[in-house]
Formats: C-alpha cells, sequence, structure tokens
C-alpha cells in the first residue's frame, strides 16, 4: 500500500509527525514504547526459554546457539519463530499496540510476516551485518517493516539497532559476494556507497521500539557489555496487499495471518528488480551463522 493511501486512514498510536518521519527516513524509535505489564510477562516466558535451551549441545529450528553455548553458561544468538513457541509472543504480535504500530505504518488491512528473538548475549554477543530485509524475503511491494522490541535497556556498549537513514529510498543491495555465494549482508565492495557514515543507533530503556522499512540498510555492533545481554523481539508485517514472493524460510502456522483488518482482494505490484534468495528448501540455520561464515550455514543443524 502506497504511503499517501496509508496516511488517508487515521493513526491508532503514532502522531501525523511520526507517521511522516518513518516515510520519510524509513525508520522509527520510540523509547519505553511498551509497557511494564508487557514487559514482565514477556521475561518470565523469556527467561523460561533460556532454561530450557540449556539442554541443546547443537543448534537447530528453533535455538541458534552462540559458540561457547553450554548447560551451564547458556549462550543464545536466536530463539526462531517464537510465536510458535508461547501464545504470548502470539498475543502481543496479534493483538496488542505493536499491532496497532504496524496499522499506523503500513495501512488497516496488516498482515503477520515472522517473528524471532535475538539475544545478542553479553560479553561480545554477535554483530549483525549491514543487510537489508527485503532480498532475504521478497515481496510484491515494499509496504513491509519489521517493530523491535528491547526486553531490557540498551546502551551504547550493547550493540543497538544501527539503521541508515533515507536507505529505503536508494539502491537495493545485493547480499551476494563477488563470488556469487550468499552471505546475508552487504559485500565490503558496496560498504562505499551505502551511506554508513549517516548511520543512527537505537538505545533506550526497555520497551523502547525499533521499527525499519524492509528497504532500510540495518545492522548491530557486538554486545560489548560484561553482563548484560540485549534481547531484541521483532516482529515483522506487511500491508495485507503485498504478497511474499518466495516462502519464508522458517514457516509456522501463522503464516500470512491477518491481525488488523481483512484480507485483500488485490495484490498491489511495484516496478523494478530484485535479487532471488537462495534455494534453502533444504533447511537453514540463520543470519548470524550466513553471515559468520559457520559451517553448513545454509542447512539446519542438530
Amino acid at each position: 500500500m502506497r504511503p499517501e493511501v496509508i496516511l488517508s486512514h487515521p493513526a491508532k498510536v503514532l502522531t501525523a509527525e511520526q507517521r511522516r518521519f518513518y516515510f520519510a527516513n524509513g525508520y522509527l524509535h520510540l523509547p519505553a514504547f511498551l509497557g511494564r505489564a508487557w514487559l514482565d510477562r514477556l521475561d518470565k516466558v523469556v527467561n523460561g526459554f533460556v532454561e530450557e535451551s540449556r539442554a541443546w549441545t547443537t543448534s537447530d529450528s528453533k535455538f541458534d546457539l552462540e559458540t561457547g553455548h553450554s548447560a551451564e553458561q547458556p549462550r543464545l544468538r536466536r530463539l526462531s519463530q517464537p510465536v510458535a513457541h508461547h501464545e504470548t509472543f502470539w498475543e502481543l504480535t496479534a493483538n496488542s499496540p505493536i499491532t496497532d504500530l504496524a496499522a499506523d505504518l503500513l495501512g488497516p488491512d496488516v498482515k503477520f510476516h515472522h517473528s524471532k528473538l535475538n539475544f545478542k548475549w553479553a560479553g561480545g554477543g554477535q554483530e549483525v551485518k549491514w543487510h537489508q530485509d527485503l532480498p532475504f524475503w521478497p515481496h510484491t511491494n515494499d509496504s513491509v517493516l519489521t517493530i523491535g522490541v528491547y526486553l531490557a535497556e540498551v546502551d551504547e556498549t550493547m550493540g543497538p539497532m544501527g539503521v541508515v537513514p533515507g536507505s529505503h529510498r536508494r539502491e537495493l543491495f545485493s547480499l551476494y559476494d563477488t563470488k556469487h555465494q550468499w552471505t546475508g549482508a552487504l559485500d565490503a565492495s558496496a560498504l562505499d556507497r551505502a551511506g554508513l557514515e549517516r548511520a543512527v543507533y537505537l538505545s533506550g530503556p526497555a520497551g523502547s521500539v525499533t521499527i525499519h522499512h524492509c528497504r532500510t540498510i540495518h545492522g548491530s555492533r557486538p554486545n560489548r557489555h560484561p553482563t548484560r545481554s540485549r534481547p531484541l523481539l521483532l516482529q515483522s508485517y506487511s500491508s495485507a496487499d503485498a504478497l511474499p514472493v518466495t516462502p519464508y524460510v522458517m514457516p509456522c502456522r501463522y503464516d500470512g495471518a491477518i491481525v488488523r483488518g481483512h484480507y485483500a482482494r488485490t495484490i498491489e505490484f511495484e516496478g523494478g528488480q530484485a535479487e532471488a534468495p537462495p534455494d534453502w528448501s533444504g533447511g537453514y540455520s540463520s543470519i548470524f551463522a550466513l553471515q559468520q561464515g559457520d559451517e553448513a550455514a545454509g542447512a539446519y543443524r542438530g
């Protein structure tokens, strides 16, 4: 759905200025947006999954483990598709102020795409290299975004989300390297024209929200804090008239669910070309494994 059409609908939670800022810059930062009641519920659920992960020794389609993970000292990179593993995550995604944010920026008809919980563990939790989301999961149009919720306070040492303002209106970069291998990150040869000198890093107290457009260049540094992890819960949505061109690599029962409004009777197409992601029918691990060049990064392990 086009921005001018979206803006013609009344907002639920955002101001007119915030909506215009998002469409102009490709991101939005809302410090302390999600309230304490929600955070307490989420903390309890997340702590339960951390405890569960102690029994894992290899990454699989549920837990993506960082090097050094053990029962005594868990180190998680990601819980994949948390909405498939606990109803609290789905409630937040489908019926909460987070869903209202999606409707304010995608229009009244909103479709769920996927979710993930990135932990970025204390004392070196891995970076996420600069990339754009659309090449990972191309759609018929780019009315697609991701909303992140910091479940704990995040300062500049902890690898906060970084975005390049206005990059959603510029080049759509390849995530293949010069040897035509998918890396999930901008190639080093492209970094000098990516505008990284304009990058803004979005820190804040627990409950702060980051929103980025699917074409916005974004990434995050390693977590250098010695004791505090940076759990970031991410929900991706599209306007209902944006159809995914390729299936998501980690499907769940909520794929394509309409979380606001109605199913779209028409599909909106946008001109131009986008590279297709690789054939992941044999399995997929995570963006962390791909970007770090882990062995068998393109397949499930476990």
